[in-house]
């Protein structure tokens, strides 16, 4: 079953998708930017980034706006014809604010995983998996009980999610890698 899910979200304008989130976009919109959901959107992704239907596992919708930052001037110092800048692109990517702002709301939770839902042209929208480390079932659980332990708190601001890692630099192996660790 999650075979086929996964191949209606790798074309969405091709399938059946497209359709139905033209329909919940507009609902999106209008709910808070940080708004806690049921179930995910895309249980294939979720389940394959670690979201397991039980207590302790929390799913978050998100939005965040796209594109970079837009064109500023600065004046100090500089002549007229240098004062432009076309463009600043943030050192973080949109899914990994997404995540921080996440972590901020829910201070007691995790952030295990996020991927992208869908955009427009305005915002991009993202599911966070947050997981409560307290929680008798995540203790429990020998796959994810070492988010636990005292190392992993506050995980995302530290760039140690998935994400996180990626605008690290982290992803890289062999040679050329070797001063990104």
């Amino acid at each position: 079953m999650y075979k086929y899910i996964r191949d209606a979200w790798k074309n969405p304008s091709d399938s059946f998708v497209k359709e139905l989130m033209q329909q919940r976009a507009p609902q999106w919109r209008r709910e808070s930017v940080i708004q806690r959901i049921d179930r995910p959107t895309r249980l294939d992704r979720a389940r394959s980034l670690g979201y397991k239907a039980k207590k302790g596992y929390v799913v978050v919708r998100t939005r965040v706006r796209r594109g970079g930052s837009r064109k500023t001037r600065f004046t100090a110092g500089r002549k007229p014809k240098r004062q432009g800048v076309n463009k600043i692109t943030p050192a973080k990517s949109i899914k990994r604010i997404a995540e921080e702002r996440v972590a901020k709301k829910y201070p007691n939770l995790e952030v295990l995983n996020s991927y992208w839902v869908w955009e427009d042209g305005k915002f991009k929208f993202f599911e966070v998996i947050l997981v409560d480390p307290n929680s008798p079932s995540i203790k429990a659980d020998k796959n994810i009980n070492w988010i636990c332990e005292n190392p992993h708190t506050s995980r995302v601001l530290r760039g140690l999610t998935s994400e996180g890692k990626k605008n690290r630099g982290l992803r890289g192996k062999g040679k050329g890698a070797e001063k990104a660790r």
